[in-house]
């Protein structure tokens, strides 16, 4: 009973301290929509997210849209199941990809991100000032995205174009939720080997609605804990650029390798990056991968990003940087790949198993 009494009232504070940090909304704000930075498919996050030029496939409608003409299949499916954070949160993402004609295609990505039975304390203590443990109930911190992806080449050009349309959902329980919109725009050269391209996340801005159902007596444990009361709001994620340059060389008929730079320049305002300042509102984050492929068959992949400018204990500063891994084996049109990556911080070792599933379906248009 000493261990519940513990336990419990934690889950309490950690519910009011979600609350007051939504009640900053109705601005920019950094690290917004977050979960949507994560990354999908196991290929991508081996070379940690350094994909945007030399994606191929299905997960292009999440990367780079203008990439999905790049598609060879006529049908593309692709699942992934990852547990984060010592199984605490959930990650999946399901995409659907269709070649419409042989200038254009199209795509659907789904994405859950999301932790689920949450103690509910609010009512533990009732009005007598009694422990109850019955009244303690359970409930889920969720964000979902339904990316809509259109691609198009420009004829007799080494052009292509493409665009997202994005709703997202976040939900708090029966607390809180919230309806975004946003646009992503992308561009995408190739020439031979070289492939360059620029996406633009949240073009649009993208623009979340809040809304909150808060009991009274939720109301009063904000208030007798020193927290805002929150209000319904409007969250604004800033536009993000993603630059990304891959070049790929065949060393043998069996052999050949894909290596990848990619700079993410974010508008929210300075952060941990390794390209910063706070003078200004732009930070940059520079990443890189490496793609072996044996046969177009086995893939060995590596990757290096996160690198942020850290502070330890005694104040020392120094460079933390992220290396990820992981290999593929595609078994006729199935591809199964896997990723050992660290989702969470680079100072605390935790690093995720990630698997990812991509079936293909070959037709003539």
């Amino acid at each position: 009973m000493i261990r519940k009494t513990l336990i419990y009232p934690n889950y309490t504070l950690l519910l009011a301290l979600c609350f007051a940090s939504l009640s900053t909304l109705g601005q920019s704000r950094k690290y917004s929509n977050e979960f949507l930075a994560i990354g999908v498919g196991a290929r991508a996050l081996a070379m940690s997210n350094s994909v945007v030029a030399s994606t191929n496939d299905v997960t292009a409608g999440y990367w780079n849209p203008a990439a999905l003409n790049s598609n060879e299949a006529d049908l593309d499916f692709a699942i992934m199941h990852a547990n984060f954070f010592a199984g605490i949160a959930k990650y999946d993402y399901a995409g659907f990809a269709k070649k419409i004609d042989a200038q254009s295609s199209a795509a659907i990505s789904i994405i859950r991100f999301g932790v689920d039975d949450i103690p509910n304390t609010t009512a533990l203590i009732d009005a007598g000032g009694n422990i109850n443990y019955d009244r303690v109930t359970t409930f889920s911190a969720a964000d979902f995205a339904i990316i809509g992806s259109y691609a198009k080449k420009i004829k007799d050009k080494p052009f292509q174009v493409g665009g997202n349309v994005k709703i997202i959902h976040r939900k708090i329980g029966s607390f809180a939720n919230s309806w975004g919109f946003g646009l992503d725009a992308a561009f995408q050269y190739q020439k031979e080997n070289l492939k360059l391209a620029a996406v633009i996340r949240d073009a649009s801005t993208t623009f979340n609605a809040w809304s909150y159902n808060i009991d009274q007596t939720t109301k009063d444990l904000l208030t007798q804990t020193g927290n805002e009361i929150p209000s319904n709001a409007l969250e604004i994620t800033n536009p993000k650029i993603l630059l990304a340059a891959s070049y790929q060389k065949q060393f043998s008929k069996k052999i050949s390798a894909i290596g990848e730079i990619d700079f993410d320049i974010s508008t929210d305002g300075p952060r941990n990056s390794l390209i910063s300042n706070d003078r200004s509102a732009l930070s940059i984050d520079p990443h890189a991968g490496l793609e072996i492929a044996y046969q177009k068959n086995i893939f060995l992949r590596m990757g290096l990003g996160n690198i942020q400018k850290s502070v330890d204990f005694e104040g020392k500063k120094y460079l933390s940087i992220q290396p990820n891994m992981g290999i593929g084996i595609k078994i006729k049109n199935m591809q199964i790949d896997y990723a050992l990556t660290n989702i969470g911080n680079v100072s605390d070792v935790q690093y995720s198993n990630i698997f990812s599933i991509k079936m293909a379906i070959f037709n003539s248009i």
